[in-house]
């Protein structure tokens, strides 16, 4: 008892006030608030070494305080007690103290509030070390008064120094480049250095304060190292290997879920070969700051920050909708029928899979990428102001100046190859095109240009004059007439390649009528 924190309650009101004051004072240890929630970090038993396909979570949970939990620590960290009167052995009555362990409602009234004046706030928990916004490095283990971030590094990592010498630098990009991504059958330089840029994202999220793109790593055959990569960043941050699910609804309940995990990246892994990325509910997620949905398993809405790294891996993956310009792309092309076959002797690192996996390791990818970050720093952080990428403009000026600084080169200049993948770009490229072929700039209304898509039967055969390239419904079916209208209507001025769709009304004005223009570049 004697390391433990002596508290005197009494009746129920005492009690609460009692506790309430004792929990604002710092009664328990490691305890935060968190969204007007009390949570407490504490460390997670039975950890086990990990596959690079496999879950990685950190080693630390920060779980919401709920009354069994503040009995539990109370009991560990305080001695509570109340004064009780008995008879001594005399008779005489005499005072003597009880332990107690306050009741589930009064416990429950304490954790009521949502002020926790004096209690430390938790902005997140981070797995590495992250740059501050002021520059400087968080690198000790903990929490960090000036972030509001707890640092529970997966591994020990000595301290990195804040000006790194040019031997030290050199040794950096050497053994990044020359070693750890040598052997990787990257299609492009572009590849490669949008996979560095994604290895640094987490670092520098907080100093960038910036979105970070949805990253897409996709392969022309199985086995050429796709799931290494997404596991050097999740191997060092904490990982979460997902399934991918089908439907936006349950998307929505598997990013919630996720996001209310101690976990830095989330990777959906080895999606079906083809498979088109297109929902609204990803373009959502990454475009947004903040993410808001209905918590599983109550009517509540819960708010939780998106600061997470979503990844998703596959064979000759596409994209659809608006995730083309959210997209960051590193594909693999080992040109060969067997690539698991490859001869290992001569590789910078044979059977990465395996090395990647040890925590002493992952200790050295790390030390040498941190090495690279404060090199750019302590040049001021210079950014590449002409580089331009929607909501990630900032994301991309400064992972690009960190890159052109290291001499790492082709950052984002695959961007074309995403809209060759755009699957929702390509139907209707080829839609317009063969409608402006068969039309040139003739309005028509919705029937009339559905009527025009029906395949002509010359007896046994069949003729489709649009040769396939009549847009279609997401259940691949032609529209009807209302269904095209519609369709036409959410695409009129949206250049698709040299076409575009206006519209207006007919001369009689009770009938919009739609045409292709064109424009040669």
């Amino acid at each position: 008892m004697s390391d433990r924190t002596r508290l005197q309650v009494g009746s129920g009101p005492e009690t609460i006030r009692a506790l309430k004051a004792a929990l604002v004072d710092g009664l328990l240890p490691d305890t935060y608030v968190s969204a007007g929630s009390l949570v407490h970090m504490e460390a997670v038993s039975g950890g086990l070494a990990t596959a690079a396909d496999e879950d990685s979570p950190l080693p630390v949970s920060a779980s919401m305080v709920n009354p069994a939990g503040l009995a539990g620590l109370l009991a560990e960290h305080a001695y509570v007690f109340r004064l009780k009167t008995r008879k001594s052995d005399s008779g005489n009555p005499e005072m003597f103290e009880d332990e107690v362990t306050p009741p589930r409602d009064i416990l429950s009234s304490v954790l009521a509030g949502k002020t926790w004046p004096g209690v430390p706030p938790l902005r997140g928990i981070i797995g590495a070390p992250v740059l501050r916004r002021d520059g400087t490095l968080l690198q000790q283990p903990g929490y960090d008064p000036a972030t509001g971030l707890y640092l529970a590094s997966k591994v020990a990592l000595p301290p990195v120094p804040d000006e790194p010498t040019p031997a030290q630098v050199a040794d950096a990009r050497t053994f990044l480049l020359d070693r750890f991504l040598r052997d990787f059958p990257w299609a492009s330089l572009a590849d490669r250095a949008n996979y560095v840029a994604l290895l640094a994202t987490p670092i520098l999220r907080h100093f960038t304060r910036s979105l970070t793109p949805f990253a897409l790593i996709d392969a022309t055959m199985p086995s050429s190292g796709k799931t290494i990569l997404t596991a050097g960043p999740g191997m060092l941050y904490g990982q979460r290997v997902m399934t991918w699910a089908y439907s936006d609804e349950e998307l929505r309940k598997s990013i919630t879920a996720v996001l209310a995990e101690q976990v830095g990246v989330v990777i959906w892994d080895n999606l079906a070969e083809g498979t088109v990325i297109d929902s609204a509910v990803l373009a959502q997620l990454v475009t947004s700051g903040v993410w808001s949905d209905r918590q599983l398993g109550a009517s509540r809405n819960v708010a939780t920050v998106n600061d997470r790294l979503w990844m998703a891996t596959g064979n000759n993956l596409q994209v659809g909708g608006d995730m083309a310009s959210r997209t960051v792309r590193v594909r693999l092309d080992p040109d060969m029928p067997r690539p698991e076959l490859r001869d290992q002797r001569g590789f910078g690192i044979p059977h990465l899979d395996q090395w990647i996996t040890d925590p002493a390791h992952q200790l050295t990818v790390l030390w040498h990428l941190l090495v690279l970050v404060l090199d750019w720093t302590r040049q001021a952080a210079p950014r590449v102001t002409g580089l331009s990428m929607r909501q990630f403009t900032p994301w991309a000026q400064a992972l690009g100046g960190f890159l052109h600084h290291h001499g790492i080169d082709g950052f984002l200049t695959n961007a074309a190859d995403i809209r060759d993948i755009d699957e929702d770009e390509t139907r209707w490229r080829a839609f317009l095109t063969r409608w402006h072929d068969r039309h040139g700039g003739r309005a028509l209304t919705a029937a009339e240009l559905r009527q025009d898509g029906e395949p002509m039967h010359l007896g046994s055969d069949t003729h489709d004059p649009w040769d396939g390239q009549f847009i279609t419904t997401h259940n691949g079916r032609l529209p009807n007439p209302l269904q095209l209208g519609r369709l036409l209507t959410g695409q009129a001025g949206r250049w698709r390649g040299e076409h575009v769709i206006r519209t207006g009304r007919n001369d009689r004005g009770d009938r919009s009528v739609f045409w292709v223009e064109q424009h040669h570049g």
